[in-house]
């Protein structure tokens, strides 16, 4: 008798873990209901009127609080929201152009939204010690208000709504938010420094603006970075924020003394894709179909693929150059002005030989193959091989069209 009890308790005991390991794994996979899901990409796919939502596997917790949605498309209507919900879907929070907390009728809370903007939610790190969680919202990364609900047990889901056809957003739920000081000092200080070459083209802090004539060919806006490609840095990325009349942005590499009249891609020494007619062009006036066409909100990009004996030879001497570097890092004593000065000098020294030596090692290179790539939206669209010219491939950027605007990165890979 004792047996058969304890036989009992074993399969209630197996039947208990089982139903858990089913309610967890229904509890954390994403769901979606007149939505679909292309990786980040979330897109409405109802019947006009249904209210579509997504919502994330996971809760929002301590070491990741915040996510963020792109909107790439929108149907002019505006009816894209973020949401913060219980895993019952009793409490929500609705952020499109006002607030809602578990009710129907929502208050005047923050600024229209529309295609190109950014728009975030998460939870103040301060509220997982408590019941009461603290809700924040932002728009391209800019805080616009925040509210205060109960914490629910099983924490707060991520959350997107869409409410008409033709909506679009790219989802990101690993976001993490800057503070607004830090984002005005990076501008300041670095971005306008990364250009060599401007023609036609306004530059302020990451944001590239068309602003030549746009009535001909010859009005080419061309914006190339200070610096080349390298196995150091390898990709770029551009953010269409404007596409403007027509959406002549195009992106590629050029060499340095690309004429400024010239759409990357047309002239010897360049290749680039295309926004208006997802056309690649490699040195020519004639593109070949390569890619999608690219829209407001999306993201295009470009990299190399360096041969793997370019990557030993030009980084052969880089455990030299950081041992130099740590040393030089080396907390020291009072020193004198006469021998600051000393040091001062012999770190400019430093910093033009390792310029040339990575000067020698691109001349070694010149004439050798390397494979372009380009992207939309972090996906890899096409390859293409190329000739490296004289000096390197530059990060080229050209505009033709009145209004257009860009959002450069020129290091998005770097930590």
């Amino acid at each position: 008798m004792d047996d058969l009890n304890l036989h009992y308790r074993f399969l209630n005991w197996r039947r208990r873990i089982r139903e858990i390991r089913e309610v967890r794994a229904v509890r954390y996979q994403e769901r979606a209901k007149h939505i679909a899901v292309d990786g980040d990409t979330l897109s409405y796919h109802g019947n006009s009127g249904e209210v579509g939502c997504y919502v994330a596997p996971r809760p929002l917790s301590k070491d990741n609080n915040y996510f963020e949605v792109n909107i790439s498309i929108n149907s002019g209507i505006a009816l894209i929201d973020l949401r913060l919900i219980r895993d019952t879907q009793d409490d929500q929070l609705w952020w499109p152009l006002r607030l809602y907390s578990g009710r129907t009728k929502g208050r005047q809370f923050g600024t229209k939204c529309s295609s190109g903007d950014r728009i975030g939610c998460g939870i103040e790190p301060s509220s997982f010690h408590v019941q009461t969680a603290q809700i924040f919202f932002t728009k391209n990364g800019k805080r616009v208000g925040s509210t205060v609900m109960p914490l629910s047990p099983d924490g707060l889901f991520p959350a997107v709504g869409m409410h008409s056809l033709g909506e679009e957003v790219r989802l990101h739920l690993n976001a993490e938010l800057g503070s607004e000081e830090d984002d005005s000092i990076m501008m300041v200080d670095s971005y306008e420094d990364e250009w060599g070459r401007l023609h036609d083209v306004r530059v302020s802090g990451t944001l590239l603006e068309y602003v030549g004539n746009g009535k001909s060919i010859i009005d080419v806006g061309l914006a190339q970075a200070r610096r080349r490609l390298s196995t150091r840095s390898h990709y770029f990325e551009v953010e269409i924020v404007d596409p403007g009349e027509k959406c002549y942005i195009a992106l590629g590499l050029a060499r340095k003394d690309y004429p400024k009249n010239r759409h990357p891609g047309w002239s010897r020494g360049s290749v680039a894709y295309h926004a208006d007619d997802g056309k690649i062009f490699h040195g020519s006036g004639v593109g070949d179909p390569f890619g999608p066409r690219c829209y407001k909100g999306d993201i295009m990009g470009c990299g190399i693929m360096f041969p793997r004996d370019y990557i030993l030879d030009s980084e052969g001497e880089s455990d030299d150059s950081c041992d130099m570097k740590e040393l030089r890092q080396q907390p020291r004593g009072i020193r004198n002005v006469m021998y600051l000065r000393r040091e001062q000098q012999q770190e400019e020294d430093w910093e033009e030989e390792e310029e040339e030596e990575e000067e020698d090692i691109e001349r070694e290179h010149e004439g050798r193959k390397v494979m372009v790539f380009f992207t939309r939206n972090g996906k890899i669209i096409g390859k293409k091989e190329s000739v490296l010219p004289h000096g390197g491939f530059y990060p080229t950027i050209g505009m033709l069209s009145s209004g257009e605007k860009v959002k450069v990165d020129l290091h998005p890979l770097s930590g």
